[in-house]
């Protein structure tokens, strides 16, 4: 008798030792976001009546949730460029015969281990008013400047992005880098292509299905930058860095549980439908080299 796939004995144990993790991830997550869904489309939590999409009429209707997605693309658009150039051409810098290489490494890697309430620390003794910066201003005979509460603060918060997430994306590129053929630059040295023509011609065609996934793990990332401004800036931060988790924090303090799921199920569908769109980009490209 043949049995389905899912009923095979290897199939059974990799679903037995992924239950846990599924069940927790249910739990925890999943069933709780299905009811949150399930709220949006209600009056009140309690004995609530379906009202359709009132909840995201009235959502779309205010000034501060607006504010607050316009400055969450404006970050993501930012910061996501720059993270990617930026730890692809240290990756490529690193990828050569440097001297004192794995030192350099460790050191990009030590961001990721860091508590994000020391990282916090560090960089409110290098903006705040009397911390580092302004200290040099001063010394410099130039005006002190409040950086969290000026434009400056989303540049501020983009460069604690960059350096909190940029060793992550280094390690992936590295591992793209060192998984193309070295036969394929050989092949371009005998050829005569100069270092320009192979990053162009191979390093870059060949490193394509790991800058999808470096740039799905960096937009994701983007949205965690969260946990840093809060504790920098507070519940109201400045408008520039007031983000869609700043509005549905501020939404759950008030018990405004429909317009907190209603805006929650808006950012969820945002990331699913440009996740799937870089999942369908990276088949066609997979298709197109095949």
């Amino acid at each position: 008798m043949k049995f389905p796939p899912f009923l095979r004995k290897q199939s059974v144990i990799a679903i037995g030792f992924l239950a846990p993790s599924l069940i927790g991830f249910a739990i925890f997550y999943l069933i709780p976001f299905v009811i949150g869904v399930g709220y949006s489309f209600m009056d009140r939590t309690m004995n609530g009546s379906f009202v359709g999409f009132t909840n995201y009429e009235h959502l779309f209707d205010s000034g501060s949730f607006h504010k607050a997605s316009v400055n969450t693309l404006l970050f993501t658009g930012v910061s996501v460029p720059l993270i990617i150039v930026t730890s692809l051409l240290l990756a490529l810098f690193l990828n050569q015969n440097v001297y004192f290489r794995k030192w350099l490494r460790t050191a990009y890697i030590l961001p990721l281990v860091v508590p994000v309430a020391s990282v916090v620390m560090m960089w409110q003794i290098f903006f705040d008013w009397n911390g580092v910066i302004n200290s040099w201003l001063h010394s410099f005979g130039l005006e002190r400047m409040d950086w969290m509460k000026s434009e400056w603060a989303r540049g501020v918060i983009s460069v604690i992005s960059l350096w909190k997430n940029i060793g992550y994306n280094i390690l992936l590129f590295l591992a793209g880098l060192q998984s193309i053929p070295r036969d394929y630059y050989e092949t371009a040295d005998l050829e005569g292509a100069g270092p320009f023509r192979k990053l162009v011609s191979i390093t870059l065609v060949y490193l394509i299905p790991t800058m999808f996934f470096v740039v799905l793990m960096s937009i994701i990332n983007s949205f965690k930058i969260f946990r840093e401004t809060y504790l920098i800036a507070g519940d109201y931060p400045h408008d520039s860095i007031y983000m869609l988790q700043h509005y549905m924090n501020n939404m759950f303090f008030s018990l405004d549980v429909q317009k907190l799921t209603a805006a929650s199920t808006i950012m969820v569908g945002f990331m699913l439908i440009l996740v799937l769109g870089m999942f369908t980009l990276e088949r066609q490209f997979r298709r197109f080299m095949e």
